[in-house]
């Protein structure tokens, strides 16, 4: 599996189903690979069309296989409210390096609920296992017997 940086860019949602009855809501995402969560800031007021157009870096290491994106809306008064999630598996960008912004299906109780577009860009860790180059040898104190 691979190691290294997953960048991960939040451009923004369409087509969410609103759940604020008296004003429009106030979407956020929460961003979670495997331990690590991040949340993105809210967008007041935004509604069903936020954008935010914000980068997490998600440090990934082995086991690591997918990207959960959890969308909520603020509410003031009273718990926020759940509008929907996005499991996006990680392999392509593995494999690619980079997968540009592209939309994927906001779900709730397995119903289509919208869209979010998020652009994944992965830079492996550099390993130490590189090939060793033997230094050329011209003798000298590294073949004395002093140690």
């Amino acid at each position: 599996m691979p190691q290294g940086q997953l960048e991960v860019l939040l451009v923004g949602a369409k087509g969410l189903e609103n759940t604020d009855f008296l004003s429009n809501m106030d979407p956020y995402v929460i961003l979670t690979c495997r331990t690590q969560e991040k949340k993105s800031s809210v967008a007041s007021g935004k509604g069903t069309e936020p954008e935010w157009n914000e980068t997490f870096l998600f440090t990934v290491s082995d086991g690591v296989s997918e990207l959960r994106l959890k969308l909520m809306d603020s509410d003031n008064f009273s718990s926020d409210d759940f509008v929907g999630e996005v499991t996006i598996p990680l392999e392509p960008v593995f494999m690619e390096g980079n997968v540009p912004p592209a939309a994927y299906n906001v779900v709730k109780d397995e119903e289509y609920c919208g869209e979010i577009r998020i652009g994944l860009t992965f830079t492996p860790e550099e390993r130490n296992e590189r090939e060793f180059q033997p230094e050329e040898s011209y003798g000298g104190w590294k073949e004395s017997s002093f140690e």
